[in-house]
């Protein structure tokens, strides 16, 4: 894998400005790849004593892998707002699948892993690793040496998976439609571009993502959401630029999403 990916899921990440208790390295894996890993991504942290960080995500619709000195997973998408408390000194190694991957290593449908997980020694593919990634981490958490040996572990399975049927290229590709272009705001407009109707698409989704395509595109709104409240933007020029009737509309999502409302979210992001 590369050394480092950029930034890009930070927007997923509803980071406290003022958290300074841990670091996360990023890895992309090599091209060939692409069709089944996003990164490898290796949390570092050192929370006081006595204190708690509470991490909260925003996740894509995909399937994760983490694994601690505590517990080892294999993480189905979650359709709320994802918690993660750090206590101590510790680390974690984590993987981010394509949105193929989940239900082919799951090997079934991923409804029923929406918003749960299962034991990575569970998951044939990914068995017998939680091992040899906790003795490597266990030699320097910080050290790109051993963020490249335990990525390693992983492409060599994940490898094993071979070339991506039409099935899994279609549910990636669906994905990225919708992550990647803010102007596709209704499921409709996803039917049109991929000559799929509307049960079709409901029922793909929901088998190989656990999830609806109106629920990614509201995902989406919520990231860009994220982005823009970092910024200096009005909060009624953002609700109108992701396409909100209006900013009760827009401050009703964001407050079930994440407990806060869009108002809170920026106080804290712009002034932390």
């Amino acid at each position: 894998m590369a050394s480092r990916a950029s930034d890009d899921i930070e927007r997923a990440h509803l980071r406290d400005p003022a958290d300074r208790s841990f670091t996360i390295h990023r890895r992309l894996p090599p091209a060939s790849l692409r069709p089944w890993l996003r990164r490898c991504w290796i949390p570092v942290w050192d929370v006081p004593e006595g204190e708690r960080a509470e991490q909260r995500v925003l996740q894509f619709p995909v399937c994760l892998m983490i694994t601690t000195p505590a517990y080892s997973r294999f993480v189905g998408p979650n359709p709320g707002l994802s918690t993660t408390v750090l206590e101590g000194r510790s680390w974690g190694f984590g993987v981010m699948f394509a949105p193929a991957a989940g239900a082919v290593l799951h090997g079934g449908g991923l409804r029923e892993l929406a918003g749960g997980h299962r034991e990575l020694e569970g998951v044939p593919t990914l068995a017998g690793l939680t091992a040899p990634l906790r003795e490597l981490m266990a030699q320097g958490p910080d050290e790109d040496e051993v963020h490249a040996a335990c990525c390693a572990l992983v492409e060599e399975r994940i490898a094993g998976l071979g070339p991506p049927g039409e099935e899994d290229l279609l549910v990636n590709a669906i994905v990225e439609e919708v992550e990647n272009d803010p102007a596709l705001c209704e499921v409709g407009q996803l039917c049109d571009r991929f000559g799929l109707g509307e049960r079709a698409l409901q029922r793909l989704t929901g088998r190989r993502l656990g999830l609806t395509p109106a629920w990614l595109i509201r995902r989406r709104r919520l990231h860009e959401a994220a982005d823009g409240l970092r910024g200096d933007e009005a909060l009624a020029a953002l609700a109108a630029r992701l396409g909100y009737a209006d900013q009760s509309h827009f401050t009703h999502d964001v407050r079930t999403a994440t407990g806060s409302t869009p108002g809170e979210l920026a106080r804290r992001w712009r002034e932390g």
